[in-house]
Parts: C-alpha cells; sequence; structure tokens
C-alpha cells in the first residue's frame, strides 16, 4: 500500500498574542509579549500574578450566538474559532458533504471547561448541599472541544481526544498524520486547546513551577515558566487530495516521534534520555538526518530542571551540529499552553518555514554558561527553512517531537 504524504493546508489560533494567523505572525516576527496580569480569576493568594491569558475574547464576533454556543467552555470555543480560520486558511468553507464525510478531528486537551466549572461547585460548596448538581459538568469535559468541532462542521471521520499533559497538542497531530498515512482519512483537523483555570494555576504554584514574573527560557535566572492559555489547529491533507482539489500547500508534516521518561510524575529525566528517544524518533519517521534541521521550536519552559533535560537531549541527538541549530522558545511570548502548547508550537513551525524567519526567545537577558546552544535571544531572524523540529515534552515523562518540512514536488507528484 502506497503511503501518503501529508501537507498543511490550513492554520488558525488564538493566543496571548495574536487573534488569529495574521496576527501571529506579526507578533511572532516583531517579539511580543502577551504575558501579563491574570484576570479571569483572583490570584492574590498565589506566587505568581501573571499569564499569557486571551485577552478581549469574544467568540460571538466570529462564531454565531446561538444554543451550541452557550453550551461551549472557553476552551471549546477557542479551538471551534481557530478551526474556523484553518478551514477558510484552507479554502473548506462552507465544506461540502463529500469532505466532511471523510474528515476527522484530533483534539489536545487538558483543563477542558474546569473555568466555567469552578465557580459551579465553589457556589456548592458555600451553599452546605448534599448533594452536588452534575448536569452543569456533563457539556464540560475534556474531551468536548472536539465533540464541538465535529459537530458544528459537520465531521463524519474519525473523532478522538489526547491528554498527555503538555504535550497533548502535538500527539494530535502525529496520530492525524498516522490516520492519513494509512488511508483511513484524508483530511484531518487537529491540534490542541487549553484554557487557564484556577485548579491548574493553584497546582503549579504549589510546585513552585512558575517565575513570579514572567518565564525567561534557558536564561541563567530562570525561576519557572509562566501558564498560558490558546487553542492551535492545523489541517492536514493526503498530498493526492490537497493536489485533486487545488489546494494551497504551506509545508509538510514529516514525522513524529513519541517516547516515555518512565522516570517520575513530574520531573523530567536529567539525562535526558527520553527527550533524546522521541527526537530520534521523530527524524527517523521523518527519513532525515540531524544535520538536516534547521531550526529546533523547542520545549522551552523556563523551569530549570526542564531546560536543563532539553539542552541535555539535543546535545545527544546533534552531537557537534547542536550548537550552529537555532533553538527558541515561543513559550516567552505566549507563556505554557499546556494541551495547546504543541499545536501552537507546530503552527509557528508552519509559519517560520512559510515565511521564511526564526522566532525568537525574548526576555533572555542572562546567558547562562550551562547552556551554549543558540537560542536566539536578539529577535526574530529571516531565515530559509527547510526543516523544523518541535519539541513537546510533558509531565510523566510524555514526550512527543514532530518534524514539518517545506513542501517539495517530486515527479511523481506532477
Amino acid at each position: 500500500m502506497k503511503i501518503e504524504r501529508v501537507v498543511v493546508t490550513g492554520r488558525g489560533t488564538v493566543n496571548a498574542i495574536a487573534g488569529n494567523i495574521p496576527e501571529f505572525y506579526k507578533a511572532l516576527r516583531t517579539g511580543i509579549c502577551g504575558i501579563g496580569p491574570v484576570t479571569l480569576f483572583d490570584t492574590s493568594g498565589y506566587r505568581s500574578h501573571t499569564g499569557g491569558q486571551v485577552r478581549g475574547f469574544d467568540p460571538g464576533k466570529t462564531l454565531p450566538r446561538s444554543a451550541s454556543l452557550k453550551r461551549m467552555s472557553r476552551s471549546d470555543s477557542m479551538a471551534v474559532v481557530a478551526t474556523l480560520e484553518a478551514l477558510s486558511d484552507a479554502g473548506l468553507v462552507p465544506m461540502l458533504d463529500d469532505l466532511a464525510a471523510h474528515t476527522g478531528v484530533v483534539m489536545g486537551g487538558g483543563a477542558g471547561g474546569m473555568l466555567e466549572c469552578e465557580p459551579i461547585f465553589a457556589r456548592y460548596l458555600e451553599s452546605g448541599a448534599d448533594r452536588l448538581p452534575v448536569a452543569p459538568f456533563a457539556a464540560f469535559s475534556c474531551a468536548s472541544s472536539a465533540d464541538h468541532i465535529a459537530t458544528h462542521f459537520k465531521l463524519m471521520g474519525p473523532k478522538t481526544t489526547f491528554m498527555t499533559a503538555c504535550s497533548s497538542g502535538a500527539t494530535a497531530i502525529g496520530y492525524a498524520l498516522d490516520l492519513i498515512r494509512q488511508g483511513e482519512a484524508k483530511m484531518m483537523i487537529c491540534g490542541g486547546t487549553e484554557p487557564l483555570c484556577q485548579i491548574t494555576y493553584a497546582a503549579f504554584n504549589a510546585l513552585q513551577a512558575v517565575d513570579p514574573d514572567y518565564c525567561k527560557p534557558f536564561d541563567r535566572d530562570r525561576q519557572g515558566m509562566t501558564l498560558g492559555e490558546g487553542a492551535g489547529i492545523l489541517i492536514l491533507e493526503s498530498l493526492t487530495h490537497a493536489r485533486r482539489r487545488k489546494a494551497r500547500i504551506y509545508a509538510e508534516v514529516l514525522g513524529c516521534g513519541i517516547s516515555c521518561d518512565a522516570n517520575h510524575m513530574t520531573a523530567p529525566d536529567a539525562t535526558g534520555g527520553g527527550g533524546a528517544s522521541a527526537m530520534h524518533a521523530a527524524l527517523a519517521d521523518a527519513g532525515i538526518s540531524p544535520a538536516q534541521v534547521d531550526y529546533i521550536n523547542a520545549h522551552g519552559t523556563a523551569t530549570p530542571a526542564n531546560d536543563r533535560m532539553e539542552i541535555q537531549a539535543i546535545h545527544t541527538v546533534f552531537g557537534e551540529h547542536a550548537t550552529h541549530i537555532p533553538v527558541s522558545s515561543t513559550k516567552s511570548m505566549i507563556g505554557h499552553t499546556l494541551g495547546a502548547a504543541g499545536a501552537i508550537e507546530a503552527v509557528t513551525s508552519v509559519l517560520a518555514i512559510e515565511k521564511g524567519f526564526i522566532p525568537p526567545t525574548i526576555h533572555h537577558d542572562h546567558p547562562d554558561e550551562t547552556c551554549d546552544l543558540d537560542v536566539v535571544p536578539d529577535g526574530a531572524r529571516d531565515a530559509t527553512l527547510n526543516r523544523v523540529l518541535s519539541n513537546s515534552f510533558a509531565f510523566g515523562g510524555n514526550n512527543t517531537c514532530l518534524v514539518v518540512g517545506r513542501y517539495v514536488e517530486t515527479e511523481e507528484d506532477r
């Protein structure tokens, strides 16, 4: 059986520095910081008071006001808005019935509708009632974003949700890649979504894994991550399907690698073994060597342990070539969006290839002597990129790496 090449034909995002793809490109180019005071809930009792919050978000401006919109959580509506942009970008609005029948959706998720559920639970505690009302919670499951996307756009292909912590969005894209390669779908909507909410904010504050100011990936004075929120969506198609409908092709998804540290619930394997294994697997799946990678979009959370691990893993995989590859963290601009992170960073990787630039690592003021990588600290750079590696290293040692490449037409394609 012929293994299909898989290409990117649409992109969509909502995040702390942009409400759409053109805004996102401009903000990445100029190194905009979207980190600021969190206003979605009271942060007065926490170590940190900042986050990569999506401000001024009103899904009613984009989506038709309906009963289904009222049932969407903030996480759901960010995902549906980003999906609508990606489908429009791919020339698929309105989508024909015969296309929808062969299109699936795979999402990475995390907190789901927790932001909406928290005040319901608080009111229950204050009321002294004997029983917690279950009905309000049912509409806000972690899988509801995929459900809403499928229902809103009448998609009848494969549908599922991944929850592998901070690698969820990348894992969803990897699974969509496999489904198309295997002929299980012709087109997939895939990505991730995540809201800011108190339970997540409190948990990371309790772990002392957040920076009281803002995250500074790979900086000597880094103290931890900054939490963020948002959604990132890619439209993936088989090359055959994309060419048949004369779609614009932005990039090609070349490979995916997945591994587990099998080490600790939160701490990464300090040797970088798990991360290196995922990178090796992604490169092998893509059929390329380490020397063929032009840029690495790092996991780059700015926690001391995670940054050290990723630096070690990159050295393990790339050897002498490691110091010659630009390695930047866009979490410095939008925060760590957890279940959406790998997806938004995949969108970033596609933009970097299409637009010919490398996003910077901002807030990098004090070089760390243990980090000898080129972390792109002085602003975005123009660059011709043919292959980009995007790393996602999650709690529990759930590692997923993606390789995105420039689409090159071959004789067989013509």
